[in-house]
């Protein structure tokens, strides 16, 4: 699996060595999704350190539906947006301190978690590449975010999980499904 991504990877700079350049479909596309996981992020029910927001549904959109290379630059966009101090982080936020305060490993797992979406997608389009690339993109952003907040609380990553994993799980295996569900029709409609 490490080895396919990392195929794919050379293979996207390659592409790009030989000059082939983003159309405006690619950076309108790229621009719309940062867009809406900006307005994902306001969608906020605060339960906690950890807010429940949309941004997730939106990072796994970009994914499934842009692609790996796209979806990855989209949210890369976006977490630098918010780093600059643009207000695009929860409650209209923005700021380095997000990026590296308590919740900067979920926001730094964005760009991962749309490639590993878009990358199992694009494989070969099928329910299961979806559900696996949708599992494993909701995993990375668990895995980082969890490790960041656990470093943030002293070490205590028992009392992470508990606060920045558990009350999550269910909700965003909603997200997942729904963003399976939307990707799918999407592209059934529009050629992207």
């Amino acid at each position: 699996m490490d080895l396919l991504i990392i195929k794919n990877f050379k293979i996207n700079q390659v592409n790009m060595q030989k000059g082939e350049k983003m159309k405006a479909k690619d950076i309108a596309y790229s621009a719309l999704f940062v867009a809406l996981t900006a307005v994902g992020a306001q969608i906020s029910i605060p339960i906690g350190t950890v807010p429940i927001t949309f941004q997730l549904l939106f990072v796994l959109l970009s994914g499934l539906i842009l692609g790996p290379r796209l979806g990855f630059l989209s949210q890369l966009i976006y977490i630098f947006m918010g780093a600059i101090g643009l207000p695009v982080f929860a409650n209209f936020s923005g700021g380095f301190a997000h990026v590296y305060g308590p919740t900067g490993g979920y926001l730094m797992a964005f760009p991962i978690a749309a490639y590993l979406a878009g990358f199992f997608s694009k494989r070969q389009e099928n329910i299961s590449n979806y559900i696996l690339g949708t599992f494993l993109a909701i995993s990375v952003v668990y895995l980082l975010g969890w490790f960041r907040l656990g470093l943030f609380m002293g070490g205590d990553f028992k009392k992470a999980f508990i606060v920045g994993v558990a009350p999550f799980v269910l909700i965003d295996f909603g997200k997942g499904a729904l963003s399976i569900l939307i990707a799918k029709r999407v592209k059934t409609a529009v050629k992207i």
